[in-house]
C-alpha cells in the first residue's frame, strides 16, 4: 500500500492531556498507509491568542507553516482548533499580499519566510479527501456491526465555512460516513451540531457543563452506546467531565466516549490496550463486551 506522508502537528493539549487520541491515530494511520513525520520545534497554533492579538496569532501560525514548508510536507492536525487556525491563516496569507508581507517582516527576525507552498488538513479530512473510503474499508477486519454510536464533530473542524470549505457545518456527513465504514451504526440525535461547552470553561462554571449534559442526554435518549469525538477539548468535556456532570445534575449517563481512531482501530483488529482505552475516564467494559 503506497504511503501518504504528512507532518504531524500535535498542538498543546493532546500530548499532555489526551494522549490516547495520538496513540490510536498513530496505530490506524500506519495500517492505512499514512506516514506521520514528527514536526520539529513547533509552537502553539495561535488560536488562543486571536482574541488578544490578531497579529500574534498570525505570526504564531505562520511560523508553524514555515516549518512545514522547510520540510516540504503538508500538515495533518488532530485538534480541530489547530487545524482550523493553521488552514485559515495559510489561506489568508496566500491570498493577501499586503498582510503576507507584514507577517514576513516578523518572520524575518527568526530567519523564516512564508511562501504558501503547503496545505493543512484535520485528520478526518485527510481520511475523506486523501485516503478515501474504499482504502479505509480495505483495512477493516472486525466490523463493529453490534454497535450503535453518535458522532460529535465539534465546531472548528467545519467552521468558519468560508475558510475551511469542508463538509456542511449545518448538516455534516463526513464523520458519519467514516463511522459507518467501521460497521457501527451512527444515530441521529437532537442538536447534533451544538457546541460541547469547552470554549467557556473558566468563564462560567455551570453553563458549559449544562451544554455537555444536554448533549449526553440527547445521545442517551436515542439509545447510543458511545459518543465518537474528533477534538481533544470536546472529548475532555464529555469523558473527563462526565462524572462531574453526573454529580452536578444528579443524573447517571455512563456513556463511553471514544476518539474516532479508537473506534476505527477496533474495527481494524487492534486491541483496546493498543488504542489507549485505559486512558478513558468513563468505563468502556460494557461497550467492549458488545463487540466480543
Amino acid at each position: 500500500m503506497a504511503e501518504l506522508r504528512y507532518l504531524l502537528f500535535l498542538g498543546c493539549a493532546i500530548p499532555y492531556r489526551v494522549s490516547a487520541y495520538e496513540i490510536s491515530t498513530r496505530k490506524v494511520a500506519k495500517k492505512i498507509g499514512i506516514e506521520l513525520i514528527e514536526m520539529p520545534e513547533y509552537n502553539c497554533c495561535g488560536l488562543p491568542m486571536e482574541p488578544i492579538s490578531y497579529d500574534i496569532m498570525l505570526a504564531l501560525a505562520a511560523r508553524n507553516l514555515c516549518i512545514a514548508e522547510q520540510q516540504g510536507l503538508n500538515m495533518m492536525a488532530l485538534c480541530p482548533g489547530c487545524a482550523g487556525t493553521l488552514h485559515k491563516v495559510n489561506k489568508i496569507l496566500k491570498e493577501d499580499k499586503k498582510l503576507r508581507d507584514a507577517v514576513n517582516r516578523y518572520l524575518k527576525e527568526v530567519g523564516l519566510e512564508f511562501k504558501g507552498t503547503i496545505e493543512v488538513k484535520h485528520f478526518i479530512r485527510v481520511l475523506a479527501d486523501d485516503v478515501g473510503f474504499e482504502r479505509i474499508k480495505g483495512t477493516i477486519e472486525r466490523p463493529l456491526s453490534a454497535l450503535k454510536v453518535a458522532e460529535h464533530n465539534g465546531c472548528h473542524v467545519l467552521r468558519p465555512a468560508k475558510y475551511i470549505g469542508f463538509d456542511d457545518p449545518e448538516n455534516p456527513v463526513m464523520l458519519k460516513r467514516l463511522i459507518e465504514i467501521t460497521g457501527a451504526k451512527c444515530l441521529d440525535y437532537m442538536d447534533e451540531t451544538e457546541c460541547c461547552g469547552a470554549p467557556i470553561v473558566g468563564v462560567n462554571e455551570k453553563i458549559p457543563l449544562q451544554l455537555a449534559r444536554n448533549k449526553l442526554s440527547h445521545i442517551r435518549d436515542v439509545g447510543a452506546q458511545a459518543m465518537i469525538t474528533i477534538c481533544p477539548f470536546c472529548h475532555m468535556m464529555f469523558d473527563v467531565n462526565q462524572p462531574r456532570i453526573e454529580r452536578m445534575f444528579d443524573e447517571a449517563f455512563g456513556l463511553s466516549v471514544l476518539h474516532y481512531p479508537q473506534l476505527l482501530g477496533l474495527a481494524m483488529g487492534f486491541s483496546p490496550a493498543e488504542l489507549g482505552f485505559d486512558e478513558l475516564r468513563v468505563d468502556t467494559s460494557k461497550l467492549l463486551s458488545a463487540i466480543t
